[in-house]
């Protein structure tokens, strides 16, 4: 995969209020399921990535991604699904959305029925055990949202790095900048933006 030669771009979007009362209302915005709703459960914790910074994110991955009817992607903190089932909407050959969450994993499991979307797998589970039995370069696209008060991102960013194909992509959210991590995992920055108080990047192997 080609490096985009313009380097890391940031993006300041809506302010942290608008994300907030944005993010309670989460649908679909391109592809086969375009514009349809996704519920969102009153649940701790639970932060749905806003539509603007999905359709950010999606811009930069078709893209980078020019194939990406052929991408296998997993969600390791899926939430309302928003990202994986973003990505099965635009084609994506395979998606896994993983949610440790029993009432959102029943949800995530009703919103595929209703899609009728035989491509996507739900797995409730802890997304770091499950995927520690999975083999390496499973993945093209790995999603990574986590609790933003929880100690994941590190052990995540790490089974990341292993899942992801060569040229593959990995999209990071947080309360903070993540550059200082991610040496250690080599990995580097394509893609950087800021929302609010989120954080979000477009990561891949310095290798590709």
């Amino acid at each position: 995969m080609k490096r985009p030669s313009a380097g890391s771009v940031t993006k300041h979007l809506d302010n942290t209020e608008a994300m907030r009362k944005g993010a309670q209302r989460v649908r679909i915005i391109g592809g086969r399921w375009k514009r349809t709703p996704l519920p969102v459960i009153n649940t701790a914790g639970l932060r749905p990535t806003p539509d603007r910074v999905r359709e950010t994110l999606f811009n930069w991955l078709e893209h980078l991604l020019p194939s990406l009817e052929l991408a296998r992607g997993v969600d390791l903190f899926a939430g309302t699904g928003a990202l994986g089932f973003e990505l099965a909407s635009r084609g994506a050959e395979r998606v896994t959305l993983i949610e440790n969450n029993r009432a959102l994993a029943e949800q995530l499991e009703r919103t595929k029925q209703k899609l009728a979307a035989p491509q996507v797998d739900i797995v409730a589970g802890d997304a770091l055990s499950v995927v520690a039995r999975w083999p390496d370069a499973s993945f093209d696209v790995v999603f990574i949202d986590p609790p933003f008060d929880s100690t994941l991102l590190p052990p995540a960013l790490a089974a990341a790095s292993r899942l992801i194909a060569p040229a593959g992509l990995v999209y990071v959210e947080s309360g903070v900048s993540i550059e200082a991590m991610l040496d250690k995992h080599s990995l580097h920055t394509v893609r950087s933006g800021r929302a609010g108080r989120v954080h979000f990047h477009l990561l891949q192997h310095r290798s590709a």
